[in-house]
């Protein structure tokens, strides 16, 4: 744990704090963080589905190590809090999120994200009791190294088909008693359903926009309480339709 880092961890937290919503975006490199800063967004994040793109790959199919290295080199690039996607953690047990925490920490990032989307196709979602379980080890992990460094917990129910939106809130519910700092359910479809997460939860909520007829405008989602809109791979998405244009152009 550096000085550099220690700020920046309390930045974060700033911006969560402050009043109003801001704009985390998701950066894919070491190059496009460096935009983004020279822009002036005050925070980052890196993005599961984009650093997946970077190494020519689907979302999901990378390694902690690919991952963390990716993050590691973004948070090195620029003098901004990094909260990194960390998907499920890079395993199923508590102990798998507590050891990808530990590292992501050890690699001078700000904050990150544990999901409770499984990868298995028959059962998409881990069981209430075990994705708190997860959950609650990020959250021990974190305030073991006595960083504040920020766990942001995320229920994937909409993004695979459970359109339950009282198990989403009873789900954020308990990430936040468990802990948490950032409650996140993305894919969520109205301002309507947006704004009951708002209310059901005390700590800050993050919304991903760019999901086609799920997307708000920024005043939309801080009007029903969203705190901190993010971006996920679409940077990455609209970098690489640039590039098929100007290669079309070329042939």
């Amino acid at each position: 744990m550096t000085s550099k880092q220690t700020q920046l961890i309390s930045r974060l937290r700033e911006l969560h704090a402050a009043p109003g919503s801001f704009v985390i975006a998701n950066a894919f490199d070491a190059g496009s963080a460096c935009i983004l800063e020279g822009l002036g967004f005050k925070a980052l994040a890196t993005s599961s589905g984009a650093a997946a793109g970077v190494l020519g790959r689907l979302d999901g199919s990378i390694t902690r190590e690919e991952s963390l290295g990716q993050a590691e080199a973004i948070a090195a690039a620029v003098d901004l809090p990094v909260s990194a996607d960390l998907e499920r953690g890079f395993g199923h047990s508590p102990d798998d999120v507590a050891h990808t925490i530990r590292e992501a920490i050890a690699q001078g990032l700000a904050g990150a994200s544990t999901e409770d989307a499984s990868g298995d196709a028959q059962t998409p979602i881990y069981t209430f009791e075990h994705a708190v379980e997860r959950i609650a080890a990020a959250v021990e992990t974190a305030r073991a190294s006595r960083t504040g460094f920020m766990i942001t917990a995320r229920t994937e129910n909409f993004l695979n088909g459970v359109t339950d939106l009282n198990d989403t809130l009873r789900r954020l519910q308990a990430f936040e008693n468990a802990g948490a700092d950032v409650s996140f359910a993305p894919g969520l479809p109205t301002l309507e359903a947006i704004g009951a997460v708002c209310m059901a939860v005390h700590q800050p909520v993050n919304f991903m926009v760019g999901t086609p007829g799920r997307s708000f405008s920024v005043p939309e989602l801080t009007a029903v309480g969203v705190k901190r809109i993010s971006l996920a791979s679409s940077l990455h998405t609209a970098a690489m339709s640039a590039v098929v244009a100007a290669a079309e152009e070329v042939l």
